[in-house]
């Protein structure tokens, strides 16, 4: 392929989608109300120091209120929490119907029965395309390893299918 192929974006979402991803819930409390939004594209960048990174649409609504947090709960959904995906993901309607979570002082939400979950702050913003790249600082964490997590694969959710 020549550097100048264009490629079309329904070739990339396909291509994309063979990658299966965890699922996770970005969430903090702003203003006394929680937000959040559901994102496959996180991953851990670095043990030292501990950081990780999602990847947020710039046509996402939810971000500019989110990114104000001093804080970012980052859970790892569990297979489960299909319905929390498809809510979080969603435009319109209450993301958290039918959530149970915590939050701390510093404002974070973590979701009760996600897989994992981390406390984490922006470390740094970049923009990449039509994403930023959002860097965080992770200053907690837990993960429940009896827990099978939610996966996202070929645009759909989905579970893990362990060998016998």
């Amino acid at each position: 392929m020549s550097s100048h192929t264009v490629l079309h974006p329904t070739d990339l979402r396909r291509v994309f989608g063979a990658f299966p991803t965890g699922v996770t819930a970005v969430a903090a409390f702003v203003d006394g109300v929680p937000v959040g939004l559901a994102a496959s594209s996180f991953t851990s960048v670095s043990l030292d120091p501990p950081l990780a990174s999602v990847c947020i649409a710039k046509t996402s609504t939810t971000w500019p209120v989110l990114r104000r947090a001093e804080r970012l709960g980052v859970s790892v959904l569990s297979a489960g929490q299909e319905h929390l995906g498809r809510q979080l993901s969603s435009r319109t309607g209450d993301r958290f119907t039918g959530a149970t979570w915590r939050a701390s002082n510093c404002g974070e939400i973590l979701l009760d029965g996600a897989c994992a979950w981390l406390d984490c702050s922006i470390e740094r913003e970049l923009p990449a395309g039509d994403h930023d790249i959002v860097l965080l600082r992770i200053h907690d964490l837990h993960a429940d390893l009896g827990a099978e997590p939610l996966v996202f694969h070929r645009s759909a959710f989905g579970r893990l299918h362990r060998a016998a």
